[in-house]
Formats: structure tokens, sequence, C-alpha cells
């Protein structure tokens, strides 16, 4: 029989502008800031029964390309972003299965103030919630925070690793007893049974508890996307479900999902708690042509603007692409503080040759019918191992949604590859289904 696999949608860009200088607009592009298409996203997802909805964020506009902000305004890459906590209701009240999982830097909260609202949140929401842990890496955020940089790459997972603590002690401060709700004594929580956690650490003291009950599932769900060896030994340890890219072949994604696994036993998880999915950027059409005449088209019209691409590029590593040749290879001695997994990809490579398969979006190529990928998927995941895929497209539409949710999916689950139903009312719980 064949095993289940799951699915998820990473929302790159997060809750901003989308569609406004695309082929296929829709009518309301000057509401980008209204929950609307985010709404017909969710219940897109829900229908095809997906696992959950990952929304992107940053909080700062970028300035790294050229030393300005001109080419991210321009472009809206990156920036304009709404807080994605504030989506999040919005998305709960449309829907009734669906994961939610905001990204919340630890970067940018105090971890108290992170479990109060992750806390609230998944009450809100009955149990859906999950959280994107996120370390930042351009330090024009960290400006916005009263710091001049970020902290060593490494040392923020060091920060993260203490944050993950505190802020997981503080979920389950109350005891899953601790509310009794007996009016005649009266008792609303018993106090033997809600606990202060007096952390104090390296870099965050912390009294505690949280002043809430327990929320549905206690202990969120943790999302990341480790990148580096620092970064993959951190998700290894806190993550629920990771997030990556996977190195753009069946191969390089089953090396990075054995290396998670096989980290996580060593550190005493049991690896099938963790549920690596890959990013996967699938174009459907009706016929082969039609769907590779739409790609030509997407990456003819990223081509044409190479600076958002180099923008992006920027803002990623902290490294300003306009100042390099761009044809020349970039040289070993390159070093960043930003994403490292992103430089090291790139090492060697022209600038030319990176923005072309940035472009591109290059790796392992989803063009084609409904049948065709869904074939693929189901391929790549048997040589993988499991445990799934992360669609994923910055500046999607409404047509988009369609062609995945109700074009892909169906086919994935005619093949018995993807859930036809919600088995469970938590997200942590389907997310563990299989």
């Amino acid at each position: 029989m064949t095993k289940p696999f799951h699915l998820a949608w990473f929302l790159s860009q997060g809750y901003g502008p989308k569609t406004w200088r695309t082929a296929w607009p829709g009518a309301d592009v000057d509401r980008w800031m209204m929950p609307d298409l985010f709404i017909d996203l969710a219940k897109g997802m829900e229908r095809a029964c997906f696992d959950y909805l990952i929304i992107e964020d940053s909080s700062n506009v970028p300035y790294t390309y050229k030393g300005s902000h001109d080419t991210y305004l321009q472009y809206a890459a990156s920036t304009p972003k709404l807080d994605p906590a504030v989506l999040v209701p919005y998305l709960a009240q449309q829907t009734k299965h669906l994961g939610l999982v905001p990204t919340l830097s630890v970067s940018e909260y105090p971890p108290y103030l992170l479990a109060r609202l992750v806390n609230s949140l998944d009450h809100v929401t009955e149990g859906r919630i999950g959280w994107n842990c996120v370390t930042g890496s351009n330090d024009g955020a960290a400006q916005n925070y009263g710091h001049d940089k970020h902290r060593p790459h490494d040392e923020r997972y060091d920060v993260a690793d203490e944050f993950c603590d505190v802020v997981t002690r503080l979920w389950e401060a109350w005891e899953p007893d601790a509310v009794v709700l007996d009016r005649e004594r009266p008792m609303f929580a018993d106090g033997n049974k809600v606990h202060a956690i007096h952390h104090e650490g390296k870099y965050f003291k912390v009294r505690g508890p949280i002043n809430a009950p327990r929320s549905p599932q206690g202990r969120v769900p943790i999302c990341q996307a480790g990148g580096s060896p620092r970064g993959q030994r951190f998700a290894a340890q806190w993550a629920d479900t990771i997030i990556t890219e996977g190195g753009g072949s069946a191969a390089s994604m089953k090396a990075y999902r054995d290396k998670v696994r096989a980290t996580a036993a060593a550190l005493g998880r049991d690896p099938d708690s963790i549920k690596v999915l890959f990013l996967a950027h699938p174009i459907i059409d009706v016929t082969m042509d039609a769907a590779r005449e739409r790609q030509r088209l997407e990456q003819a019209a990223a081509l044409e603007h190479m600076d958002m691409q180099l923008s992006s590029m920027s803002r990623l590593t902290g490294i300003d692409f306009s100042k390099l040749p761009f044809d020349e290879p970039l040289p070993d001695t390159l070093t960043t503080n930003g994403h490292q997994s992103a430089l090291a990809k790139w090492i060697g490579k022209t600038p030319r040759s990176i923005v072309t398969t940035w472009a591109t979006k290059s790796g392992i190529d989803y063009t084609g019918t409904a049948d065709h990928v869904a074939g693929m998927m189901q391929d790549i995941m048997q040589e993988v191992g499991g445990d799934g895929f992360l669609i994923f497209h910055g500046y999607f539409d409404r047509r988009y949604v369609m062609e995945v949710c109700e074009g892909l999916v169906p086919e994935l689950q005619r093949r018995g590859l993807v859930r036809k139903g919600y088995a469970h009312k938590h997200f942590r719980d389907n997310l563990m289904e299989f």
C-alpha cells in the first residue's frame, strides 16, 4: 500500500501584495491588505485537506541592495507586509481543520510575549496553531528593535535554544486539569497546579507562569527551516515539521531527511515525530504544452527584472550584489551572517547564473498536467521516504489556488497519496497521523 504524505503551503512574501503586476491580477489588487485573497487560499487548502498554511514574515523595509530601499519598494519585494498574527483569526473563522502557522522571530519577541500570543491563538482557533520559529537574519530588522546588527549566526541558534525552552515551559506551566470551574467552592483554577518557571539563563530571565490556561494543544507544533549545520541541529531538537528546499533532487532530499532523522534520534527524539516537507512550485494546466507555455511566460517575466532577483539575494545574505561582477564566480572567501545555506549553494557560480536559476525556480521541475505532476510527486516521495511537499508561490492568484487545490490535489487523492478528510480536530494530531 502506498504511504500517504502531507501537503502544506508556504505563503512566501508573507501577508503582503501578491498579484498586482501579473497577467491575472484580479479586481482587488489595491485591497491587498484585506484578508480576502488569503481566505480564498485557506478555504481551497481545507477543501484539499492540506495540513497547514505557514505565513512567512519579516519586519523591516530592506535596504541591502544598492544601499537603498528603492528596488524593494518598486517591486513590492519583501515589503510591505502586515503582521501575520493579525491574519490568523480571519483565516480561522473561515476554516475548521487547517493548521495556521504564523512566523514569529526570537530576535524580535520576548519569550513571554510570544508564548502568550501563541497560547491565545491556539485557544481561539481551538487547537489549530503552529509557530514558525525563526532567528532573524537581516540587520535592518535588528535595527528596528534597538540593535546595530544581529548576533553571529550560530549564537542566534543558542539564543533560540534557550528561547524555545522558556516558551515550551510557559505553555505547560498550567497542568492539564488546573482549571476546575467549581462554582460552589468557588474555585476557577487550582493554584497547586499552576507553576512559575523561575527561569534565569544566559539570555533570558522569566518568572512565569503564563497568565492563561494551557491551550488545546498545550505545546503547539513548531516549524523550522534549518538549512545550515547549526540550523539543522536546532530543527532536529525542537521542530515538529521542517521546511526545506532539499537540494533540488530526490537523492539530496533523501540525504537531508535521513540526516535530520539521525540527528533527532541522537538527541533522544522519535524521528517519526518530525515531518520534513520539501518546497515545490507546480505549474498545472490541462495539457503539457499549455503548462510549459505558462512556465515560459513566468520565467520570462522574472528574468526581465534582474534587479528584483538581485535585491532578494542581497536581502537574504546581507551582501550587496550590485557591487559584485555579474559574470565572475563568487569567491569562496565570501561570508554571511545571514542565510548561510543560500550563500553556500551560490559560491563558485556567477551572479548571472544564480539570478537565472533563482528567477526560474530551478530544481525539480513540477510543470505539466495534474496527472504528470502527481506521478512525479509519487515517485519522488517513494525515493525520499516521506514526508510531503510545501507548495510555494510568492505572487499567487486565485487561479493558481484552484489549479493546485482543485486540479493537482484531487489527482494525488485518486492515487491514494494524500488524505481525503481530516481525522482529528487538532493540528498536531493531523500532522502526526502518518
